[in-house]
């Protein structure tokens, strides 16, 4: 028996990590076994399971091969097979006849980083820029996290994050990297084993990466910002501020140091739940560790002050001057620093002036008629979507499932599986998965840019989304320079206009290193604004400008310096529990859910409780449990965990609608309000009653 040819890939998935894989090819159709590529430094031969079971998900029988219309009620997921033609036919007469009742921007292009992949994952501005349908206000994700990193340092990128290796003190703040980047372990644990570093997890629950810490603190959700600065209290209190650094590095003033004067331990440990102790001992040992390295998560941005929280804890390694040394100073993505021209593959030529944003956040109230989420323009009549399953994720589900409900919607989903979303959906495409397609791949959360090549046949009659958005643009009049091309040929002409060179030699190796100097990297000449100076006073409004973003409420809203902004959602004698909705190790939003060995790790939907919690409500383990608040009701399975402050409950993971009694997920009781300053979701910050089910 011949011996399976390895290829090298890289994982498409919404992580950080971008894996660099080691692939088995059994034939022309079929993978075996998925590894980490161990040449790679990052990876370094490790990646997740979930990945490392590729075949189960490639290779699913549920993989959608063939065109399907809708030929039940919206959501009951009854369709037939119909041809690729009859679907593009029917789709370019639909947007055509929208168009010319309510005009191009009543159809909206919905997608988001199912594939991490650019060609095709953003290639579908290409189609809205051709034909001035709405654009997408890009918030679900990234809206609460980079703009607070930003205001600190004015640039998206920070130190290499494999110099966590090099470190004396790792700080991991606000992210589970067991469940979502076991890479970032990798060189944590390296910098344990080496250099007898000092491993802090700062985090809501005791998670598998808490449960690895020497100093494990956990706070009460929201709370970071005033953690944050009880640490920076001490640190000028007993002269463990490095004052020099920040009298040429920073803009710190006596007004600062005014404001941090009451902001004691005494102070913050009320509202973290941690003790005084705890918080001086946190205080001491960054003070003392010229090498600590804060790698900074989304997860704790997800609140409605969240944005505050980031530059709250980015402030800490600017006040002790840990950007001086190899292995200090912070990293929460270098997506700011790939200078990638994309022009070719989003159509930028093709741009209309003056079209709307919506809010891809407020994807409820757009679709169910929302003036102020439609800017007072037409209603949507016809949603296009590829890359994202927001009939799971996104927030207010409610509406989300009252818009999908619309008969006047009409629907289109390219998609893998029948989702949640492709169930509502009036014609359901098959799409291709990584292997299947040409891409080029960044890791925001390392130094590589790296290229995917086709390596197996699609199955049955999947086709790229490069394909598909190519023959709706041909089919609906455009002429545009990438009809003429195949992916892998937009790959070689982004790259060559980026700078970075032919594809031919990046593809041989895998890889473009786009690693800036570590100089350059820890900011030692000083950081990215125009005074060269790290921000403790953020200046929001120069924020916006750089990235673009607008204004989810009025700056001057906002504190003036890091601090503890108590805005988030209030619980009440009504809604005494706070939710956080957790990543789950074996899911990725909604992907993996259909998995075998994903769905048999993570199990039915569940609810994490404390047992005195549990036990004041006269609730045991396995009970079933409603969870609800305003925006609706969700039907849980209780877990007893005491691995978090009381009043605090988590579910882990987005299970599927349909998995969950009664058919409403997670996502339900999470808001679609705009979190300031420039909009984004409040995942875990939820505020809910819990009772007994009478499935108990």
């Amino acid at each position: 028996m011949n011996k399976p040819l390895l290829a090298r890939s890289v994982c498409p998935h919404d992580c950080p990590s971008v894996c660099a894989l080691d692939v088995e090819i059994i034939d022309s159709r079929t993978i075996g076994r998925v590894r980490g590529a161990k040449d790679d430094p990052y990876t370094a031969g490790v990646i997740c399971e979930k990945v490392a079971r590729y075949a189960e998900r490639i290779h699913h029988p549920n993989r959608l091969t063939q065109p399907l219309r809708r030929i039940g009620k919206k959501g009951e997921g009854r369709f037939a097979p119909i041809s690729w033609d009859a679907a593009m036919d029917e789709i370019v007469a639909r947007f055509r006849q929208i168009e010319a009742e309510w005009g191009p921007e009543a159809i909206w292009p919905y997608h988001y980083a199912g594939t991490m992949g650019h060609v095709q994952r953003d290639g579908l501005d290409r189609l809205r820029n051709a034909m001035g349908y709405s654009q997408q206000y890009d918030t679900i994700c990234t809206g609460t996290a980079w703009p607070g990193y930003i205001a600190g340092t004015g640039l998206l990128g920070g130190v290499n994050p494999e110099q966590m290796a090099e470190s004396d003190c790792v700080v991991i703040w606000g992210t589970n990297p067991v469940h979502t980047q076991v890479n970032v372990m990798t060189h944590a644990i390296r910098a344990r084993r080496e250099r007898g570093a000092k491993l802090v997890v700062i985090d809501i629950y005791r998670t598998p990466t808490m449960e690895q810490a020497d100093m494990p603190l956990l706070l009460r959700p929201g709370s970071d910002g005033a953690l944050a600065c009880a640490v920076m209290h001490v640190l000028l209190r007993d002269g463990l501020a490095d004052r020099a650094y920040m009298a040429t590095h920073t803009d710190f003033d006596a007004a600062f140091e005014a404001h941090l004067s009451t902001r004691t331990p005494e102070w913050a440990a009320p509202i973290t739940g941690l003790s005084v102790e705890e918080i001086e001992a946190f205080a001491r040992l960054v003070g003392t560790t010229p090498r600590s390295f804060f790698r900074l998560g989304f997860g704790f941005t997800r609140q409605r002050n969240g944005a505050i929280n980031m530059h709250a804890a980015l402030s800490i390694p600017a006040m002790t001057g840990a950007w001086q040394h190899r292995g200090g100073g912070a990293f929460h993505s270098n997506s700011g620093t790939w200078k990638l021209d994309k022009r070719l593959l989003t159509g930028a030529d093709l741009a209309r002036t003056s079209v709307r944003e919506l809010d891809m956040s407020e994807i409820g109230p757009v679709l169910t008629g929302d003036e102020k989420a439609l800017f007072g323009g037409p209603p949507v009549k016809a949603i296009f979507i590829q890359n994202t399953n927001p009939a799971n994720v996104a927030p207010d589900q409610t509406l989300v499932r009252q818009g999908f409900e619309r008969e006047d919607l009409f629907t289109v989903v390219h998609e893998q599986f029948m989702t949640d979303t492709a169930r509502y959906a009036d014609i359901v495409l098959p799409a291709t998965m990584f292997l299947e397609h040409n891409d080029y791949y960044t890791r925001g959360g390392h130094t590589r840019v790296l290229f995917g090549p086709a390596l197996v046949e699609a199955p049955g009659e999947a086709r790229s989304n490069f394909a598909v958005i190519n023959e709706l643009l041909e089919r609906l009049g455009v002429s545009h320079e990438t009809l003429g091309l195949t992916d892998r040929e937009v790959v070689a002409e982004t790259f060559r206009a980026s700078g970075y060179g032919d594809l031919e030699p990046i593809a041989a190796q895998g890889f473009i290193d786009r690693e800036r100097p570590d100089a350059e990297a820890r900011f030692a000449q000083g950081f990215a604004w125009p005074d060269r100076r790290y921000r403790f006073r953020p200046d929001w409004p120069a924020v916006a400008a750089l990235k673009a973003y607008r204004w989810a409420g009025e700056p001057s809203q906002m504190p003036v310096f890091p601090d503890y902004w108590d805005v988030n959602e209030k619980t009440d004698a009504e809604h005494p529990f706070r939710l956080a909705t957790s990543p789950a190790r074996a899911y990725l939003n909604s992907s993996f859910a259909e998995t075998p060995g994903s769905k048999k790790r993570e199990g039915d939907p569940s609810l994490l409780m404390t047992s005195a919690d549990a036990e004041a409500l006269g609730l045991a383990e396995g009970a079933a449990v409603l969870v609800g608040n305003h925006r609706g009701v969700v039907e849980l399975t209780l877990r007893l965990f005491d691995g978090m402050r009381q009043g605090v409950v988590i579910a882990e993971g987005i299970q599927p609608n349909g998995a969950h009694r009664g058919g409403r997920g997670i996502n339900t009781l999470i808001g679609s309000d705009p979190v300031k300053p420039f909009g984004g979701v409040a995942f875990h910050d939820a505020a809910v009653w819990i009772r007994p089910s009478a499935a108990h």
